[in-house]
């Protein structure tokens, strides 16, 4: 429908010029100006839009009408005004060009002061804090970024959904992660899994192309965020250096008086001094250069991050296109055939699934490490193959109607059920390999991983009896909470602690000294009950990094606090000599070797 006047009560001598909207003017003059540009010129700019020659043989009612008709229709196709792409205030039309139309938004409007306070506090903060290691210091850091975010999506007229505040409470919660552990390989993995949650709060990518490509959406915005707060200064210092001039007179008097009566207090009151020196950052000359650099990079992050949320891309326009569909018995018969060997494969695993030591040897006549060696990475692979195969049959199922549908779930149900117990067959290898043996890095990360894996395939289930729609953010949501649960249940504690068991209880006649050595400060915890000499061997190295570290409080664990906080009540004693003939039945780096003296984890 039109919502151009009548012909009836339109003047006469009205031109034509003024039906055809004037383009809009560009989004880097309207933010020189300090206002968003305009979707909409009024009428007298419209009469000056530039008429040409063929504008003065005016067309017929009925030749206007159907030309402004068919220019709705062409916007409309476009994505112009109207697409649930567009949103945001001052945002200008833009015409179909392909991809970049579909992935692009609009211009973010100029960036607020609050935005811009948020962004510097991040940069000071960054080359305050960052520089002596990982701890709380990432959270105070993430908070003013958080900030700055939440202010221009909130400028940008983008309203906070349940999905984007779940994806950033889980940023926040894993960035816990190093205030809580002193290992460096959990705190790794929350660290970038929390960029990628915070990625995917700014853009609300809900596709599977939009989920993974989101994650890494922040590195998008970095040069387009820079740009946008240097335009954003230069427009708002042009027109208000008065209130600049203001607030930088206000911030040096608040530095002075704060160094002036600090600098009193500390020394008047050695108290005060040393809570002043523990709380407060070390500066130091040599530390400059690294500190500005922390500077740049927190204002770039902050800046990407801001811009992101005033003008996320539009990750989900990315679309794959659906394989051709098959007919159902050339798509359904191979399935099957995988179907039957999966379930011919179980019927053998259940004997020695629930059976123990007793039936793996009679049934194969294998050792625990033998059994688990020969079987668990297989069947860690069978598992990662069988979700391909699960995604190319989704591609080229057949899409016919509900006897299609039915024909997927039925074939492809069973094998994700059949690939769970593959799952479970593979975790009971491991766990016998770690009865037997102790516990690893590497065994548990491999464990937790097809852990991981049997919990997507429950998830694609869950897909097949209740639809699709959220599947590519509940695995994200699966993925976050298996590292942030990873991070909390302290893997080298964990370690230790079985190690430690296995030692009391007597399943073992000694520990691995040179393997649980290199653990980080979680595990002194349960080191620490170990009997002498063991428990001095086993700390020993910890202790020299504990203790002789002068971390300040923003960078220093928990974990790393309570294992000084032991050490000091209980140094370890000796000179270690004893350490070279502790621990020499264990298995050296915590494998067992087979009969060639090779573990292969």
């Amino acid at each position: 429908m039109s919502d151009q006047p009548s012909e009836a009560s339109r003047p006469p001598e009205k031109p034509r010029g003024a039906d055809t909207p004037r383009p809009p003017e560009p989004p880097a003059a309207a933010e020189a100006a300090g206002t968003p540009a305009a979707d909409e010129p009024g009428p007298s700019e419209a009469r000056t839009a530039g008429a040409t020659p063929a504008d003065t043989a005016r067309p017929s009612p009925a030749q206007a009408s159907d030309g402004r008709r068919q220019r709705a229709q062409a916007a409309q196709q476009a994505g112009q005004p109207g697409s649930p792409w567009q949103h945001g205030a001052g945002a200008p039309a833009a015409k179909d060009d392909g991809m970049t139309a579909r992935l692009r938004p609009p211009p973010p409007p100029l960036i607020r002061p609050a935005v811009l306070g948020s962004v510097l506090a991040t940069a000071l903060l960054s080359a305050l804090f960052l520089s002596d290691g990982l701890g709380v210091n990432l959270l105070i850091v993430a908070v003013p970024a958080s900030l700055a975010a939440f202010f221009a999506a909130q400028a940008a007229g983008r309203r906070l959904r349940p999905w984007t505040a779940t994806w950033a409470v889980g940023g926040l919660a894993l960035l816990a992660v190093p205030a809580l552990r002193d290992a460096g390989w959990p705190t790794f993995l929350a660290v970038v899994s929390a960029f990628a949650l915070g990625s995917l709060a700014l853009h609300g990518s809900r596709s599977w192309p939009g989920v993974l490509i989101g994650s890494l959406g922040l590195f998008d915005s970095v040069v387009p965020g820079i740009i946008w707060g240097v335009r954003g200064i230069r427009a708002r210092a042009g027109g208000s250096r008065a209130n600049w001039g203001a607030t930088l007179r206000t911030t040096a008097v608040a530095l002075v008086l704060l160094v002036v009566f600090g600098t009193l207090f500390a020394s008047a009151d050695a108290a005060f001094a040393e809570l002043l020196s523990s709380l407060m950052p070390e500066a130091s000359v040599g530390a400059g250069p690294w500190r500005t650099l922390l500077f740049a990079l927190g204002l770039a992050g902050a800046l990407a991050a801001a811009h992101a949320a005033a003008a996320p891309v539009r990750w989900d326009g990315l679309t794959v296109r659906p394989g051709k569909p098959r007919g159902r018995a050339e798509w359904a018969l191979p399935l099957i055939v995988l179907n039957l060997l999966f379930a011919a494969f179980i019927t053998l695993q259940l004997v020695v699934l629930f059976g123990g030591y007793d039936k793996v040897r009679d049934v194969t006549g294998l050792s625990h490490a033998e059994y688990a060696r020969q079987g668990f990475w297989q069947l860690l692979w069978a598992t990662l193959l069988t979700l391909l195969v699960i995604a190319l049959a989704l591609r080229w199922a057949p899409r016919g109607g509900t006897g299609d549908r039915t024909l997927v779930r039925s074939v492809l149900g069973p094998l994700c059920v059949l690939t769970l117990v593959v799952v479970a067959s593979a975790l009971r290898r491991m766990d016998l390999y770690v009865d037997e043996y102790g516990l690893t890095r590497l065994r548990i990360s491999v464990a937790a991983m097809e852990l991981w894996l049997g919990a997507v395939l429950i998830l694609i289930l869950a897909a097949g009896v209740f639809g699709a729609r959220f599947l590519p953010r509940a695995v994200a949501v699966s993925a976050a909470a298996g590292v942030l649960a990873f991070g909390l249940i302290s893997p080298d504690g964990l370690i230790a602690e079985q190690n430690v068991q296995r030692f009391e209880d007597g399943r073992s006649t000694s520990i691995d000294i040179d393997y649980v050595k290199d653990l980080s400060a979680d595990a002194v915890p349960a080191l620490d009950r170990l009997p002498e000499p063991e428990r001095s061997c086993a700390l020993r190295f910890i202790q020299n990094d504990v203790l002789h570290d002068d971390t300040p409080w923003y960078a220093t664990s928990w974990g790393e606090a309570r294992a000084k906080e032991i050490l000091e009540k209980r140094p370890v004693k000796g000179d270690g000599s004893d350490c070279y003939r502790v621990g020499r039945e264990g298995t050296g780096d915590g494998y067992e070797p087979d009969d060639d003296g090779y573990d292969p984890y």
